[in-house]
């Protein structure tokens, strides 16, 4: 479908964004690379689509079909292969932080997926995808570089295998060809003995572009002495970039507590600093940049020298009813459609049938299925006002593309206190208050509301709050950092969302559960 003509008068935040012709989500892999082979560079693979859907807002990609994945069963497998890690390519960020495998053999890789997002993009956001986008500020990437990474491609004829390091050819640009996708990337993982880490520096806590990240990995032989060192950075160059210059200090280096020597440290970090040329740009100048990559090398150096490397990596991470989102069912039937199509999906308990957009989820439960509790902030999967639960599993629902919704089971604002009616949580409400969900209640109870714009998404985010998460602190702001409030602090925020933990928790009697289970 052609773009949509541009008025000259108007901003560009008011430009309709490209509209493919076609969304097709197929059942096997092999569907999915025959009509990539037909269609060409016609087609764009999406699988979490937390890139892909704001390129299609911006226009800045222009596909007629989109050939959507998440329809295939046993690409989100993460497997251990000798000395080797798997990813497959619907392995989301949430699964990457979280998993024993990723934490154990891969620890870089674990902290890096935490780093992207919030929790509800990174319940669909996939690893794959934040290699195969090859932005130089997306995090995983200078870890998987550091933890020697090779790239598993195909097509519908042949197989092959890349190093990450040439895969890479650019910003935004990669070695993947007409017709070919990645189906894993293979990682070399860590020894016991071995130790590796990430840090990022961004401009606020969570859901911050990179001005600055790194990770390091140092391999150790069986004496202790360290046998190869990585260092790789990102946001600093058009491609990550490793040092091989500052690598070679830690040659026959001992790693142990205390081991590395301050000369060592200091050298590396200058090292790093000086073989850098980083641009300016609205996150920072490149003097910025250049200083905070000595810094950030010294604090990764000094944290692996001293072991306290995994200290920061909570021991549990608030998934929001993730890690991965389930394939609608039914899985077996292909969904094949096009703007105008009928689209089928239980929303709230009710089937629900309405023309496909041929845009987002959250233009076809506002504009379509005229459910217009879900609200659009960002547009961008920033501000979290259009969390969404689909197939059990908070989203955001403007980055998902509408014809995702065929087949599949939504929660929305406006069902989710029905959607709760068996849990505790409605269990512990007052029967005058049966109408709202506790979660909402307690909003009300603490004055947590000013505009309410954003309140639908910080009530959905807070209800897929285990009780246990939403009664801790920290796993309470870790949990809610993807919903923003433009209006106030969210003091009454947390306070409501702890008053609803208790409440649960005593009605559960303070088994495991949730302030809203949303599975």
């Amino acid at each position: 479908m052609p773009l949509p003509p541009v008025a000259p008068w108007m901003h560009d935040a008011q430009h309709p964004g490209h509209v493919p012709d076609r969304y097709v989500r197929p059942t096997s892999l092999d569907d999915a690379l025959a009509l990539l082979a037909s269609l060409g560079d016609e087609a764009r693979l999406i699988a979490g689509g937390t890139d892909l859907m704001v390129e299609l807002d911006l226009r800045v990609s222009d596909p007629s079909t989109l050939v959507d994945l998440t329809g295939i069963a046993g690409l989100d497998s993460i497997e251990e292969d000798s000395d080797r890690i798997v990813l497959g390519p619907l392995v989301t960020h949430n699964q990457a932080a979280s998993s024993a495998i990723t934490i154990g053999g891969a620890l870089p890789l674990a902290q890096a997926a935490l780093e992207v997002g919030s929790p509800a993009l990174r319940n669909r956001a996939t690893v794959v995808g934040n290699v195969a986008t090859a932005s130089p500020a997306n995090d995983t990437i200078s870890a998987l570089r550091a933890l020697d990474t090779d790239v598993l491609i195909r097509s519908a004829t042949e197989t092959r295998t890349v190093d990450l390091a040439d895969f890479h050819t650019g910003v935004r640009r990669t070695d993947l060809g007409v017709g070919e996708m990645v189906t894993g990337l293979s990682i070399r993982s860590l020894a016991k003995t071995d130790r590796g880490v990430f840090l990022k520096l961004g401009l606020r806590r969570a859901q911050a572009i990179s001005v600055v990240h790194l990770a390091v990995v140092l391999r150790t032989g069986a004496d202790g002495s360290i046998t190869e060192a990585r260092i790789a950075l990102g946001s600093v160059a058009p491609t990550i970039v490793t040092m091989p210059e500052a690598e070679a200090y830690f040659v026959n280096q001992r790693l142990g507590f205390g081991d590395l020597s301050t000369a060592v440290i200091d050298a590396v970090a200058e090292q790093c600093r000086d073989a850098v040329s980083p641009i300016d740009d609205g996150r920072a100048t490149a003097d910025h940049r250049n200083d905070q990559v000595a810094v950030m090398v010294r604090r990764a150096l000094a944290a692996l020298n001293d072991g306290t490397h995994d200290a920061a990596h909570p021991s549990s991470i608030p998934m929001l009813g993730g890690p991965v989102v389930s394939a609608a069912s039914p899985a077996a039937n292909q969904v094949d459609v096009s703007p105008g199509d009928a689209l089928t999906a239980t929303i709230n308990g009710t089937e629900v049938s309405a023309p496909a957009t041929g845009s987002t989820m959250l233009d076809w439960l506002r504009e379509r299925a005229d459910l217009t509790g879900t609200k659009e902030g960002c547009a961008e999967g920033e501000c979290g006002a259009c969390t969404v639960y689909l197939e059990g599993t908070s989203v955001l629902s403007c980055l998902v593309p509408d014809g995702r919704v065929s087949g599949a089971t939504v929660v929305t604002i406006e069902g989710l206190a029905d959607a709760m009616s068996d849990t505790a949580a409605n269990t512990a409400a007052d029967t005058d208050r049966a109408n709202l969900h506790p979660m909402q209640q307690a909003f009300i109870d603490r004055a947590a509301v000013q505009c309410g714009y954003c309140i639908p998404g910080f009530v959905m985010s807070a209800a897929a709050l285990r009780p246990d998460e939403a009664g801790d602190t920290a796993a309470r702001k870790l949990g809610l950092s993807g919903n923003l409030c433009r209006c106030t602090g969210y003091y009454a925020i947390e306070r409501a969302v702890d008053d609803t933990a208790s409440a649960v928790g005593d009605a559960a009697g303070g088994g495991a559960g949730a302030a809203g289970s949303v599975s």
